[in-house]
Order: C-alpha cells, then sequence, then structure tokens
C-alpha cells in the first residue's frame, strides 16, 4: 500500500553514526534512507517537521531498490532519540483496571516520562541500585506526526504519523510509595523506555484498536492482551492531551498497558538482572530487551 512506511533509524557498519531508514518488510532488510537522500536530516524527530515532503522522499527510496543494508550488520536505534515529549496514559486498559480492583478512569490520566528514559529495541534495561521492584508494561506508541493543540477527536488520527511499540518499565517502589506517590521518578530512569523497531505508519495498520499485545518474561506470556480492550483509544487520547499541550512532530504518546504486570500477581514477580523482557504487538513488531 502506498504511503505504509517502516521508519527507524539505525547505526550502520560503516562510521557507527546513527542514520534514518526503513524496513523493506516486518523483521526485514533495511533501506538507507540517510545515503538515498543524503540532504535529510538524522534526526526522526527533524525528519517528521519535513511532513509530507520528507516522506514522499522516504516512499521513493523504498521504491528505488537502492541503498539496501542487511539487518544483521545494522544496530536498530530508538525509532526517534530526541522528542520534544514523551506523554504516558495510566489505568487505560479494562483489564488492567479489573487486576488491581481499580475503577474504569472518567478521563485519562496522563504522566511523563523525560526522553532521556528512551532506549533502542534491542538495547539494555539497566537495573537500578535504587530499585527492588522492577516491572514490565509493554504498551502501544503512537508518535505524531503533524502539530496541534485543541485538536478535535475526529480529526485526532490526522495528527499521528503512526505507531511503534514501547516497554513502560516501572519502579514500583518509587511509583506507588516513595516520591509522595508521584509516578515520575519510577518511570523515568535511564533505559526506562524500550521503543521500537520502527514506526508502522498508520496507511499499514488495519485497525489500531484491534492489535494483539503480548509481553513475555524469559519466555513466559506474562501480558496477552488486545488492544481492543483500550478504554480511550488513540483518538481520544490525542484530542485530551491537546487541551494542555501543543503537539509536534515526535512526541510519543505511550497509551497505557493491559493486565499481567507483575506488581499485581499473587506473589508479586520482579525484573532481575539477567531476565530478558521481549514485548510485541501484531503488525508493528518486536523489541527484547535484558536487564543487566
Amino acid at each position: 500500500m502506498r504511503g505504509a512506511l517502516r521508519l527507524l533509524r539505525f547505526r550502520g557498519a560503516a562510521d557507527g553514526a546513527p542514520r534514518l531508514g526503513l524496513e523493506e518488510a516486518p523483521g526485514g532488510d533495511l533501506v538507507d534512507l540517510s545515503a538515498a537522500e543524503p540532504e535529510l536530516p538524522r534526526s526522526m524527530r527533524e525528519f517528521l517537521e519535513i511532513g509530507p515532503r520528507g516522506l514522499a522522499l522516504a516512499q521513493r527510496a523504498l521504491e528505488s531498490g537502492r541503498h539496501r543494508v542487511p539487518r544483521a550488520t545494522a544496530q536498530l536505534l530508538a525509532p526517534v532519540g530526541d522528542p520534544e515529549k514523551v506523554i504516558c496514559v495510566g489505568l487505560n486498559y479494562h483489564d488492567h483496571c479489573q487486576e488491581q480492583g481499580a475503577k474504569v478512569p472518567k478521563e485519562p490520566l496522563i504522566f511523563s516520562k523525560f526522553p532521556s528514559a528512551i532506549t533502542g529495541p534491542f538495547d539494555d534495561i539497566v537495573h537500578p541500585q535504587d530499585t527492588s521492584e522492577l516491572d514490565w508494561e509493554v504498551e502501544l506508541a503512537a508518535v505524531i506526526g503533524k502539530r496541534g493543540r485543541h485538536i478535535e477527536e475526529a480529526a485526532a488520527l490526522e495528527h499521528v504519523l503512526g505507531f511503534t511499540v514501547a516497554n513502560d518499565v516501572s519502579a514500583r517502589d518509587w511509583q506507588m510509595r516513595r516520591n509522595g506517590r508521584q509516578w515520575l521518578l519510577g518511570k523515568t530512569f535511564d533505559t526506562f523506555c524500550p521503543l521500537g523497531p520502527a514506526i508502522v505508519t498508520k496507511e499499514a495498520v488495519a485497525d489500531v484498536h484491534n492489535l494483539w499485545i503480548r509481553c513475555s518474561v524469559n519466555g513466559q506470556r506474562m501480558q496477552d492482551s488486545s488492544t481492543r480492550h483500550l478504554i480511550f483509544g488513540v483518538p481520544a487520547l490525542v484530542a485530551w492531551v491537546s487541551r494542555f499541550v501543543t503537539l509536534v512532530p515526535g512526541d510519543i504518546l505511550l497509551t497505557g498497558t493491559p493486565a499481567g504486570v507483575g506488581v499485581f500477581r499473587k506473589p508479586p514477580v520482579f525484573l532481575k538482572r539477567g531476565d530478558e523482557v521481549q514485548c510485541e504487538i501484531e503488525e508493528l513488531g518486536t523489541i527484547c530487551n535484558r536487564v543487566v
């Protein structure tokens, strides 16, 4: 489908500098967009600020059949490494509310991570010395492609470029008991936002509100749900957040996690060094991170 792109960033074998690219197909080889169109910026945020012209150049590079890079020779980076904002939503799956006995929110519960929490789709998650309650949260992330404020829900998807997979890694002790129960510190340690592998443009996603979403730890399935269980869908979230802040290209919106997190298991289960966490969403791809 024309307009269906899988945008990413990678580090190649040649100079080691971050480059823009595309996946030819899910899990397939890469197209070196920085080689195909050298005048384009190397920052995904700056690329998205160009708008439709940049996407047209990416489409041209994909169709050219040139500038291919074997996937095995590239290190995939977070598709957006320098967003202005990382916006998160709590309690946004019906099954996640049920597992903790929480009421379904009447309005979206918004918090944030600092952009410095972002790490690559296959990079390590660093277990901080300061927590003993490290937890996983697979999430659908929407990537903003068009600037807007006070966006109407009916027009909200016009402002979304596409979607990617995120892990909202959480230190539950800091989230739930420390720091006055403000969530920020427990959510924003370095490496607490693995992201990727690619931004899949919305044209390539049949129905973003009907995708299976899963997380496994050391091969054991921990979360297994569907985005149809979202309480507030992507358009409602974009409209709500834009009441308060201007959304700009490259902003990341994590839409919440389904049931199956560690803290609400009986007994609770937390990540330890050496664990491997795999998060996957239908049509979007898989990220896999080792805890160190």
